[in-house]
């Protein structure tokens, strides 16, 4: 059945007998007894791009928190692979293959686009891996390649800090590319972008989703028609309605408290 076409009261229903790369099941948290998330339930493919949209405070920023183990879950499962991710430490959650960029780039100004890539390097990032690491031609090539995907092979040996804004967006989606996430997760990425590079953006996660799946939180619907796979509503913690961007574009539910205003 076409997505568009599906009834709302099975929006977030686990379908039958499938291998999810990510299954969330009544994910809950409450904060001093607000229910910040409340029973939300999604389900994303392997390579796909799945889009979390919805008003100011409906929680969207929190599930990626609740996923990446920032913040804990009062109740409910997150299953990446078929591991519950619940019970483990952010460290933990980062080596199972999930990566996470925040809304504001984390990136070292002083060294140059080599440079962050490198010291994101899996062989480097910890204390021993960090004292041992050699820039051998493994490492070279992989940033090379890397710095091609995020359109920085010409800015390479260029300090982060005289980057745009928008390459550095780029340059830490490229930091967290390097370590090869199977899950990439994404909070506003082209938020402050020129319209060259949201379009260049689009392409960027239209390439890399071979082999892994994107979970983005966007407010841009522009961006969001160019790149989502399927979309995912929230309101006030709750999943409001899900589907095809066709789908909930049109659903006069979304209309209303959303894409309306």
């Amino acid at each position: 059945m076409n997505a568009a076409l599906l009834p709302s009261h099975i929006i977030g229903a686990a379908p039958a007998e499938k291998n999810f790369l990510l299954a969330v099941e009544g994910l809950t948290v409450s904060f001093d007894g607000f229910k910040a998330v409340n029973d939300v339930s999604f389900y994303v493919d392997p390579n796909e791009i799945r889009v979390i949209i919805g008003p100011n405070g409906a929680g969207k920023t929190t599930v990626l928190d609740l996923i990446c183990g920032r913040t804990r879950a009062s109740s409910g499962s997150i299953k990446y692979k078929g591991t519950e991710l619940t019970k483990l430490s952010e460290s933990a959650i980062v080596q199972a293959g999930v990566g996470r960029k925040f809304q504001t780039p984390s990136i070292y100004d002083d060294l140059t686009v080599f440079e962050n890539l490198e010291i994101s390097y899996p062989r480097g990032r910890s204390v021993f891996g960090a004292l041992t690491f050699k820039r051998d031609a493994e490492v070279r090539d992989r940033i090379e390649e890397v710095a091609g995907m995020i359109f920085l092979k010409d800015q390479l040996l260029e300090r982060a800090e005289f980057l745009s804004h928008g390459q550095k967006q780029w340059l830490e989606i490229g930091m967290l590319l390097i370590q090869d996430p199977e899950l990439l997760m994404l909070d506003e990425p082209v938020a402050g972008m020129s319209v060259g590079e949201r379009i260049k953006t689009a392409e960027l996660l239209n390439q890399i989703i071979v082999g892994r799946s994107v979970l983005v939180i966007e407010h841009d619907m522009k961006f969001v028609e160019d790149i989502a796979h399927r979309v995912t509503v929230l309101h006030q913690g709750k999943v409001l309605s899900e589907g095809s961007m066709d789908r909930v574009k049109n659903d006069p539910k979304v209309i209303e408290v959303y894409l309306g205003h």
